[in-house]
């Protein structure tokens, strides 16, 4: 994966899953089965993540329920913690094998139209996010 660019990244994964469908599957939360709806990559990352655990999907889901604010939705749940998980694992090392760190190069990694582009007038206006 460090290797590829992000459109061939984005086309190898489109390839694999259609795009933006969402996926149900029943899961066991502390013993009660409810059915979870979520994107195939994040079904994918929480496979991935019982893997390098050596737990089942139902161990995992079932912590994350417990732990998660009660207003919080399960789904909601368990798109952070997927997202929080790998995002823990991310090194500055891998970040730079990834190509990471310059926006212009990203976009020309992801062979961006020129109509797409963000002009560098318009990024100095825009406002930061956060």
């Amino acid at each position: 994966m460090f290797g590829e660019t992000i459109a061939e990244f984005i086309k190898e994964e489109e390839l694999k899953t259609p795009r933006s469908t969402l996926m149900s599957r029943n899961i066991v939360i502390a013993g009660k089965r409810t059915s979870v709806r979520l994107e195939p990559e994040m079904w994918q990352g929480l496979k991935e993540i019982t893997n390098r655990e050596h737990a089942t999907i139902h161990e995992i889901c079932s912590l994350i329920d417990e732990k998660k604010n009660k207003r919080t939705s399960l789904t909601a749940a368990i798109r952070v913690f997927v997202m929080l998980y790998f995002k823990a694992a991310a090194t500055e090392q891998g970040h730079s094998r990834a190509g990471h760190g310059d926006f212009e190069s990203m976009m020309r990694r992801a062979k961006v139209s020129a109509e797409l582009r963000i002009r560098p007038a318009l990024r100095q206006q825009a406002v930061p996010f956060g």
